[in-house]
């Protein structure tokens, strides 16, 4: 009887000479670890350098390729990969700049995993993952892993302004509901916190009893309202600076994202979002453009089962949530657009029933026909345009 073997086996690399050394960061908040695969050898070898130190992380550089050079009589060029973290893409780009370096930032979730209930998780093993993963890539192996472009600081930066408004906003509805909160257990309802009234209303407010609100409920009122006025002004700004950059059309902006502008229901924060997060990329067809949004499907197909898990939900969700919300508006403002009339047919067809599922296949196909219209000037069948 076959017998399979129930212990771990040591995990080596391939004994593949590939002209490079291949180095994974493990970049934490107390300290990086080096784990590196030279030429020639088939262990991996593991150096810590404290945080930040970039003096330190190249320096252990050197001696890795000083190293191999002894080895094989070679000077080897480095490649190195790391997840997308908190760190951000502030290390690849430093390390981009040497022309002996070839950095690479890896997204995590596309990295082959053991499916065990219970696997176990290291930084050890998380950098001879990354290396054994780098090398697949580099070998051209199909979907080995899904390596993240790196963003220019201009292109990480024109993002802020749609994020830091949606965090605004969100910190306006948690005040605005503090607010209504502490009113409503007076037998208060009808106060609007967000009007221009709100200091005279709250003045005249009485409790459902028939009392003026008592003194340290109104003081915390006021004081939310003192934070409240606060993130009003903030959004503004934020709003201000938003339209000087794509509705005016600076200098620095490109005619792509101003040119969603052109179509009836895109205002100016919809033409923002879409264009910093994700319309500013290159994408070679329509399932990658899908696939960025987290809308493209999964299917579970194996043997006699057959059936949709629905959109996979794993890409930018700023930008899914956008062409959700964009998608029932385009009913609304584009009603004889061909998107819209494909909608009402299929809705039609099955007698007015899967709505909710039927508006993010819409949302699938707005988004990439926003994308031939960004990248190629191709006009949506029937789309209106705004007047010039």
């Amino acid at each position: 009887m076959p017998m399979t073997a129930d212990r771990t086996q040591a995990q080596t690399a391939t004994p593949i000479d590939l002209g490079a050394i291949f180095i994974s960061l493990e970049l934490s908040k107390s300290a990086w670890l080096v784990t590196a695969l030279s030429p020639g050898s088939e262990k991996m070898s593991r150096h810590t350098v404290p945080r930040g130190d970039i003096a330190g992380l190249f320096s252990c550089f050197a001696a890795l390729r000083q190293k191999g050079q002894r080895r094989k009589n070679r000077l080897y060029p480095l490649v190195v990969i790391q997840e997308v973290g908190l760190d951000g893409f502030w290390l690849g780009r430093v390390l981009s700049k040497e022309a002996w370096i070839e950095s690479h930032i890896v997204e995590a979730a596309s990295i082959a995993m053991p499916r065990r209930h219970r696997r176990a998780k290291t930084d050890r093993i998380d950098g001879e993952t990354l290396i054994r993963a780098l090398m697949a890539w580099k070998r051209g192996e199909p979907r080995a892993c899904s390596m993240v472009k790196l963003l220019t600081p201009d292109e990480e930066d024109i993002r802020r302004l749609g994020r830091e408004r949606k965090t605004l906003i969100a910190e306006r509805v948690f005040h605005v509901n503090r607010i209504k909160g502490l009113l409503f257990a007076q037998g208060v309802r009808d106060y609007e916190p967000v009007n221009r009234d709100r200091r005279q209303r709250l003045d005249e407010l009485r409790t459902g009893d028939g009392r003026v609100l008592s003194k340290h409920l109104k003081a915390e009122i006021c004081r939310e309202l003192d934070r409240l006025e606060l993130l009003l002004t903030q959004i503004k700004a934020v709003e201000a600076e938003r339209d000087t950059c794509i509705v005016r059309e600076a200098p620095e902006t490109p005619a792509q994202a101003t040119a969603l502008l052109g179509i009836r229901g895109i205002g100016p924060e919809f033409a923002t979002i879409l264009y910093t997060e994700g319309l500013f990329r290159h994408f070679d067809n329509r399932r990658q453009v899908a696939s960025y949004a987290g809308l493209a499907p999964s299917p579970w197909q194996s043997g006699n089962v057959n059936r949709e898990q629905g959109v996979s939900k794993a890409g930018n969700p700023r930008l899914r949530a956008t062409m959700v919300e964009l998608a029932w508006l385009w009913l609304r403002h584009q009603p004889k657009s061909a998107l819209t009339l494909w909608f009402k047919e299929r809705i039609a067809r099955n007698a007015g029933r899967l709505k909710t599922p039927m508006i993010v296949a819409l949302a699938r196909k707005l988004l990439v026909a926003l994308w031939k219209y960004v990248s190629a000037g191709i006009v949506i069948e029937g789309a209106i345009m705004k007047a010039a």
